[in-house]
């Protein structure tokens, strides 16, 4: 390690990471690669990880998540290595985080996965949009777990503002603590946030009917942290998003326009990586960013296939876009990044294991720029079978019915008759169930 190295751990904070194997608990991936990438967002958030420890139980202990001999090892590692954060790779209980809390002395910070992912988040939100999801997600996070420990928010927000805009301080009422104070401003800030987000909905709403008017089709990148879903932007499109090797790197959505082989214009998005044990509160407070997903044309879920957890790490982005999203009926192109840095026979297997399951899949390097051409060649033949060509006689009493058709399908022509509209366009195949009363023979198509 060189001198500049060790001087920066030393100005870090110190933490440890615990973890627990929960008996026939299904999990993407092991505990140790799970501690692992736990570490990992530890480096990310600029926490010196020093040492750690998973204990494998049944059911996790009621009190302090880890059984009384757990307690009392992490309490000696605490004090042998001087520990400043616990950190724990499931989301604690707010039961849970008073008895550590309570156990391990008040010199010592209890955090879990999610406290950590969030305060991660907090650091890369660049934009008001992104500002705003994480403060909503911190302050219903912290709600149920608020304690005496904490700073009180209300001092802290004295007569200015929070992040997100939110400021101003309420008023104590007769014989209420300080602890419900606190919880009271926390309320009256969530309520505010969500009223911010929900404008930051309409405004996305609104500039997706404009992109479905204009019949622009639009790729959502997905993927797993750090996968390499900026860097393949970057190279589609000739942008400039922020890379760096670290999970969470790049936090706010970024859109570009990218020209395909034959000609036609779509746009990009790239999203938030998605990672194991997504906390919940995440997924809805993001959700404003997240329904770019949900009404893309395509996806285009990226893989980092150099990395020894890559199969699993294809499968937690699944399970998310399923379980966590309800995303099922939008196409999907599966890139396998990184081929530049495959190199041993493991390496191997983990591409052939994906190339077995996902066979359409495009093997390429975003950093070289190797698959390129077919990836786009991919993307270009997926769009082209994915629209439907309809005709459609709708009622003047169904007026909702035709407003509806202009917002999500590229209207070719139109004629009004006495009792209805006709109208011919193409659209997304999960657009066309309500039309089918009203759909007419396709005469030249």
């Amino acid at each position: 390690m060189c001198a500049e190295t060790e001087y920066q751990d030393r100005e870090r904070p110190k933490g440890f990471l615990v973890g627990l194997d929960i008996k026939g608990k299904p999990g993407a991936l092991d505990i140790d690669s799970s501690l692992e990438e736990l570490g990992l967002l530890a480096d990310t958030a600029g926490i010196h990880v020093v040492g750690q420890t998973y204990q494998r139980v049944k059911p996790p202990h009621p009190a302090t998540f880890i059984g009384s001999g757990k307690v009392e090892e992490v309490r000696r590692w605490i004090e042998e290595l001087d520990v400043d954060i616990v950190i724990f790779d499931d989301e604690l209980s707010p039961r849970h985080q008073r008895e550590l809390e309570e156990a391990f002395g008040e010199d010592v910070r209890i955090i879990d996965r999610t406290a950590l992912i969030l305060d991660i988040f907090a650091q890369h939100a660049r934009t008001k949009e992104g500002a705003l999801q994480v403060a909503l997600a911190q302050y219903e996070y912290r709600l149920p777990r608020l304690t005496r420990q904490w700073t009180h928010l209300a001092r802290q927000a004295g007569g200015g503002s929070a992040r997100g805009g939110v400021g101003g301080v309420g008023l104590r009422g007769p014989g209420e603590t300080q602890l419900e104070t606190d919880r009271r401003e926390i309320r009256r800030r969530i309520a505010h946030l969500k009223r911010e987000l929900e404008q930051v909905r309409a405004h996305r709403e609104r500039h997706r009917l404009q992109r479905r008017r204009a019949g622009v089709p639009v790729i959502a990148l997905v993927g797993y942290t750090n996968a390499g879903k900026s860097t393949l932007l970057n190279r589609l499109s000739g942008a400039s998003v922020y890379v760096a090797d670290q999970l969470f790197a790049t936090l706010d959505p970024t859109t570009r326009r990218v020209a395909l082989p034959g000609g036609r214009e779509v746009l990009f998005t790239d999203t938030v990586g998605f990672i194991q044990k997504l906390p919940h509160s995440l997924v809805a407070a993001f959700r404003a960013t997240l329904e770019e997903i949900a009404e893309a044309s395509l996806l285009l879920h990226v893989v980092d296939v150099s990395h020894p957890n890559a199969v699993e790490q294809a499968h937690v982005v699944e399970s998310t876009l399923s379980d966590e999203l309800g995303i099922e009926d939008i196409p999907i192109v599966m890139a396998l990044n990184k081929i530049d840095l495959l190199t041993g026979e493991d390496d191997t297997a983990n591409l052939q294991a994906l190339q077995s399951r996902y066979p359409a899949a495009v093997p390429l390097s975003a950093l070289t720029g190797e698959g390129i051409d077919s990836l786009l060649g991919m993307i270009e033949e997926v769009l082209a079978h994915q629209l439907v060509h309809v005709v459609v006689r709708i009622p003047y009493a169904e007026g909702g019915l035709i407003a509806h058709f202009y917002e999500v399908a590229l209207v070719e022509s139109e004629s009004h008759e006495d009792t209805y509209v006709e109208l011919s366009g193409v659209l997304h195949p999960r657009y066309v169930g309500p039309y089918q009363p009203y759909r007419m023979p396709d005469r030249g198509k």
